[in-house]
């Protein structure tokens, strides 16, 4: 009988690749089960009509300065589900893994990413987009779409950055976490 867990999403997605990230970096993406996990971001936001309303869609927070950050993570073998109260605003995505691609849920929204690891830092690159699970979106648009996580000082690091096409910059937050 084998009683080893199930590999989480992201060992699913990165394979032996995930034994080299940074510590903070497998700590997280290891989770399984429920973890809280506490720090502190900065949101900047568009400000354009279009960003406004891309960002109202996708149910982003609004800009804040060194805000608290509290993410409850909830995980198992096929899905997470992430949490986030920045400051009290909450937003929620849910994460899964299927053909070789990670795909994150937020609003109506589906991101498909490819996942590099390099450089001591973990890379998400948007591989497609869906509007309602069904509807394609040029990939084109979403080329301006990055996130990085990497350790610094001791604790993961993250930012998260989304420029579009004719509306420019719609969110960017960068900040940290550690294991509340």
């Amino acid at each position: 009988m084998n009683d080893a867990a199930p590999p989480t999403l992201f060992q699913q997605a990165l394979g032996a690749a995930f034994f080299n990230l940074p510590e903070t970096l497998r700590r997280l993406h290891g989770v399984r089960g429920t973890a809280r996990y506490a720090g502190i971001a900065s949101i900047e936001r568009g400000r354009g009509l279009l960003a406004r309303l891309c960002a109202r869609i996708a149910g982003l927070p609004k800009p804040m300065r060194n805000v608290p950050l509290v993410i409850e993570f909830v995980a198992d073998a096929k899905r997470e589900t992430w949490r986030r109260d920045f400051g009290g605003t909450r937003m929620q995505t849910r994460l899964a893994f299927k053909d070789g691609l990670l795909r994150e849920r937020l609003g109506p929204l589906q991101f498909r990413y490819h996942l590099h690891p390099g450089g001591e830092a973990l890379w998400w690159q948007v591989a497609g987009v869906r509007a309602f699970g069904l509807l394609p979106l040029p990939a084109g648009w979403f080329e301006g779409v990055r996130c990085r996580e990497c350790e610094r000082d001791g604790r993961y690091a993250f930012l998260v950055e989304a420029n579009l096409p004719l509306i420019g910059l719609v969110v960017r937050y960068e900040g940290w976490l550690a294991p509340a």
